[in-house]
């Protein structure tokens, strides 16, 4: 294995807390969901002081892991926050709380300027009140807007073409000119189409009425679903229909504890894709997810959906750079283990509902 000091972290391999760098305190927001309590899982095995703050809107007590504290509580919540930080010596925050679905911000973009910029902005200034040295913010690919088929680097013009793009990109802006002003540093990771579970089932994607499209084409082969629509069929990519570059949950930790020690080692802020660079049209994941179960099911094609970009696939060289080398880029493997995940929350008495 390379040896590339605190810096770099590889996803080949679970994190020591040397890797890492320190013994300090991360706040992780969000954490009772989807990736967050992913990333909980990440820090928890590398030996990591963690403690989770989510409102427990949309994320589960149970996807918690054991290890670590959940404080039951709003990231705009100041003194809250404030507390947090002081009793746990928080050196870090990782930042997922927010609203992540494209066709409700158009529908309420007031909501998402809450929870994704006015709340990211109210939890920044508690971090700098309480001397918190690293931020890592959760970011999305849906700052691009509307790109072509080629792989989308970093340095793209930035021209997102819906609430929550904007609302991401917002923070993203806050979080660089608060850094310039204060001795925070920062790591900025645009995320692509996250999807799969953790490989030993400790976590998945358990929201209700979730929308991410591997999770809606499992639940529909499982029966939980009676069809899946498919929104446009008529974009300009090969089968007509969206093309997404999917990448696996546990993967995309790995690189946010990449950049976190990249942080603490010392390095400077930086702005990174995370994808696998290549991408998949909805047919073609519609395709695999009836391979994989051996389950076929109804597929109805449908009219375009607002804000969605015909491709948007991730140019991730800068990210591959700092050392990452994902674990996980295959997408039946994927499929297979979100299908896992789906059977598993069919045993629990407590299994969000679809709708």
């Amino acid at each position: 294995m390379q040896d590339c000091g605190v810096s770099c972290i590889h996803a080949t391999h679970v994190n020591t807390r040397a890797d890492l760098g320190t013994a300090m305190g991360i706040l992780v927001t969000g954490g009772a969901g989807y990736i967050g309590s992913h990333m909980v899982l990440h820090l928890a095995d590398a030996g990591e002081k963690v403690v989770v703050l989510d409102n427990l809107t949309t994320g589960f007590p149970w996807l918690v892991d054991h290890r670590v504290k959940l404080v039951e509580g709003n990231v705009a919540d100041a003194d809250l926050v404030s507390k947090v930080i002081a009793e746990h010596e928080i050196d870090a925050i990782i930042h997922f709380a927010g609203s992540i679905i494209v066709p409700e911000s158009v529908k309420n973009p007031l909501k998402y300027y809450k929870n994704n910029t006015a709340n990211t902005r109210d939890l920044i200034a508690a971090a700098v009140a309480g001397g918190v040295k690293h931020f890592i913010f959760s970011s999305t690919a849906a700052v691009y807007g509307m790109v072509g088929l080629e792989p989308v680097g970093e340095d793209a013009i930035l021209s997102p073409v819906s609430p929550y793009g904007r609302s991401k990109l917002m923070s993203e802006w806050m979080l660089a000119d608060v850094a310039a002003a204060h001795p925070m540093t920062y790591g900025v990771l645009r995320y692509f189409n996250v999807a799969g579970a953790d490989p030993e089932m400790r976590s998945g994607q358990s929201t209700a009425g979730a929308t991410h499209l591997i999770k809606v084409a499992v639940q529909t082969a499982l029966g939980h679903r009676d069809k899946m629509n498919v929104f446009g069929d008529d974009y300009p990519t090969p089968d007509g229909t969206c093309v997404r570059d999917y990448i696996h949950v546990s993967d995309l930790v790995a690189a946010h504890g990449l950049l976190l020690g990249h942080l603490r080692g010392g390095g400077e802020n930086i702005t990174v894709n995370c994808g696998y660079g290549r991408g998949f049209s909805v047919d073609e994941v519609v395709s695999t997810v009836k391979s994989v179960t051996g389950i076929d099911f109804a597929v109805e094609h449908g009219p375009r959906r607002p804000g969605d970009p015909a491709s948007i696939v991730a140019g991730a060289d800068r990210i591959k750079a700092l050392g990452w080398v994902p674990r996980h880029d295959d997408l039946a493997g994927i499929v297979e283990m979100a299908y896992k995940w789906e059977k598993y929350l069919d045993t629990r008495n407590d299994r969000p509902s679809i709708l």
